[in-house]
């Protein structure tokens, strides 16, 4: 059974592999200096009996933004101010040895909880994520995220399709 944790010293960081070097080193070196100067929360999945250090199956980090509602699709743009918040998707990877096996779906799930905890808080319009590619925008679709206009690597998901998701 897995389980979300916020990132500590009680995790495998350095064991950790996805297959990319960029957000191996991020999750390695960066993570923890980011979530302990207040910069983003990343959160890690793990095997709830494993023992410290706990392996990480994979990991998502997470931090507010602002953005300008005239790059939103037109639909949502119509309605809001011209400065908005939301919560930025920074990193998401799953173990190279747990690739394919509905990681990315359960860190996916695990996103959308925790930005739906934050709105009830503090309000926002939505989900952001930079794909890194044509082949990790696909995935953020099936998951409802819209490209933005003129920028088809910068997704959206509204906070309604999130909420809507839930019921």
């Amino acid at each position: 059974m897995y389980k979300l944790e916020s990132l500590s010293a009680d995790h495998d960081r350095q064991g950790f592999d996805c297959g990319s070097e960029p957000l191996n080193s991020y999750l390695r070196k960066t993570a923890r200096q980011h979530q302990g100067r207040g910069i983003s929360t990343t959160y890690v999945l793990v095997e709830e009996s494993a023992p410290v250090p706990k392996a990480i199956v994979g990991f998502f980090t997470l931090n507010i933004c602002q953005v300008l509602s005239e790059f939103l699709p037109e639909q949502e743009a119509k309605k809001l101010p011209r400065n908005v918040s939301a919560v930025k998707l920074g990193r998401l990877a799953v173990a190279s040895d747990s690739q394919k096996s509905g990681v990315g779906k359960i860190l996916i799930a695990g996103v959308m909880q925790t930005v739906l905890s934050v709105f009830d808080k503090v309000g926002g319009i939505g989900l952001f994520v930079d794909a890194k590619d044509e082949r990790a925008a696909d995935y953020y679709k099936k998951f409802g995220f819209v490209p933005l206009p003129e920028r088809p690597l910068e997704l959206f998901l509204p906070i309604k399709t999130i909420q809507d998701s839930w019921k």
